[in-house]
């Protein structure tokens, strides 16, 4: 079983540089089925590159951007353990580069997300087991449209949501299944906004969901040193949306907006080398949010590859991988009707655990 675990390892290595939606990591649990005591400290960078007309060229409006992770897992007796996750899956960060021809030249756009996930898991026994926990979120974010003498900024609002789920799994031939719903997770912000003409500075007060999803992922053995995994991920971006009052009075309309929910499926394998190395591979396609999109975020389809590695010595793991993903083309919402297309992103990811 360790074998295939340290196979297992490196799909942990590299995560998405653009997922569905705001999403920056696939919030998995499984750092919930590790064995014994286990700490780990994980980084991501995304390299992502948007361009496109809107109208006229805009150069690339995607920044690049950093995550960052820790999460720990204990054992309470045979049956309960729990684990604790400091992580950051959501984020935006949008610029028109100054000096282009797009209308939207000098925008901006952030989003900033901070969580913390209790989780509680009990066994009970012939390999099923439950788990349920808490989250607690931190967000906030900030919107400038000189084009439209328009700005917003929020304060950072804490909220909480819940997650629950059940797991199968068959240890013999590294075989798991688990099933974790994430409910939706609702802030009220207060937020400054200063718009055009007859709408000067005001403080105003809006709400935004943080979408639920539904999260499957596995993993069996195929052969000896050899892992086969993978996740189906659906997430409900038709709840998430940002409209500031004072925007929509303006316009009629929200800041940003999805047309359609996401799925995302994975599939990759892993392959153990010797006592210390293994590899993955793996591929995924995200089914998009639909069109026509947010000016600030401006990507349809996605597919990536992924290789990673992992180097285990003694109780130490250190794996880390690379993500390639094609971005596929997006008409953002009137009046400005952009065309985006043929864009790509790179992602990087490093994590080190101890097994304690």
């Amino acid at each position: 079983m360790r074998n295939y675990i340290a196979a297992g390892l490196v799909a942990l290595g590299a995560s998405p540089a653009v997922a569905g939606g705001i999403e920056r990591n696939p919030q998995s649990m499984n750092i919930l089925f590790q064995q014994g005591r286990y700490v780990e400290v994980g980084a991501t960078y995304g390299a992502p590159r948007v361009s496109g007309n809107a109208p006229g060229a805009t150069g690339n409006i995607a920044r690049n951007f950093f995550t960052g992770s820790i999460s720990y897992k204990a054992d309470i007796n045979e049956q309960w353990s729990y684990a604790i996750i400091l992580d950051q899956p959501f984020g935006a960060d949008v610029m028109y580069p100054t000096g282009t021809a797009a209308i939207l030249t000098g925008a901006t756009g952030k989003i900033s997300n901070t969580s913390l996930t209790g989780i509680l898991r009990y066994k009970f026994g012939n390999g099923f087991s439950a788990h349920a926990g808490l989250r607690s979120s931190w967000t906030s974010g900030s919107v400038n449209l000189p084009a439209f003498a328009y700005t917003m900024s929020t304060n950072t609002d804490q909220a909480w949501g819940y997650l629950v789920g059940v797991a199968y799994e068959k240890p013999e031939i590294a075989m798991r299944v688990a099933l974790t719903y994430q409910s939706a997770i609702k802030h009220s912000f207060r937020a400054t906004e200063t718009g055009p003409g007859a709408f000067p500075q005001a403080s105003t007060r809006f709400t935004t969901k943080m979408p639920e999803s539904l999260n499957l992922e596995f993993q069996t053995g195929v052969a000896e040193d050899t892992l086969v995994f993978g996740s189906v991920r659906y997430v409900k971006w038709k709840d998430f949306d940002i409209t500031p009052p004072q925007f929509n009075m303006a316009t009629g309309s929200s800041l940003v907006a999805y047309q359609k929910n996401s799925m995302t499926y994975t599939l990759g394998v892993g392959r153990r080398f010797n006592e210390n190395w293994s590899g993955s591979l793996s591929l995924s396609h995200d089914t998009g949010n639909g069109n026509p999109t947010s000016n600030l975020g401006p990507t349809g389809k996605r597919t990536s590859i992924g290789v990673g590695a992992s180097y285990t010595l003694d109780a130490m793991t250190i794996s880390g991988g690379i993500q390639y993903t094609k971005l596929g083309s997006a008409t953002t919402v009137p009046p400005i009707g952009g065309q985006f297309g043929k864009n790509s992103a790179i992602g990087a990811g490093i994590r080190v655990g101890f097994r304690f």
